[in-house]
């Protein structure tokens, strides 16, 4: 009768586990990426619509007998109409705008992937030049 002999029997089973490892130390990584590139969808969205709402109220400040405070009006309901909780804590500033120049900022906050946890700061501005009549010659 053939005994097996003590190297052949540990042979397959060196391995055993070794699965369960892998996906205890991966696992926790491959969800961390997963979460950064949702959170990085979610501020890239957040700063299109900030980007979208200072241009809205950029070209209605801008256009020609405009209000001074037309644009930032524009901005506020563009904002409140659109952006829901995708952005929060908005603030709206005409800062830097003159008689021929409509500048509107718009910072707030993205949505956050984890809950209690602020998200990241969004900040867009935008500028064109005011509408109106010149003469020949004149700036």
């Amino acid at each position: 009768m053939l005994t097996p002999s003590p190297h052949t029997r540990d042979s397959h089973g060196g391995d055993a586990g070794s699965a369960s490892v892998e996906i205890a130390i991966l696992g926790p990584a491959l969800l961390l990426l997963i979460f950064a590139i949702v959170q990085g969808g979610l501020w890239f969205y957040a700063h299109n619509l900030a980007l979208a709402a200072a241009e809205e109220g950029v070209t209605t400040g801008a256009a020609y007998g405009a209000r001074p405070d037309a644009g930032v009006a524009r901005t506020r309901n563009f904002l409140d109409q659109q952006a829901g909780d995708s952005l929060t804590a908005t603030t709206i500033s005409s800062a830097g705008s003159t008689p021929t120049l409509v500048r509107i900022a718009v910072t707030g906050r993205s949505l956050s992937v984890l809950p209690g946890v602020p998200g990241i700061e969004v900040t867009a501005t935008a500028a064109g030049p005011v509408e109106r009549f010149t003469t020949d010659g004149a700036p």
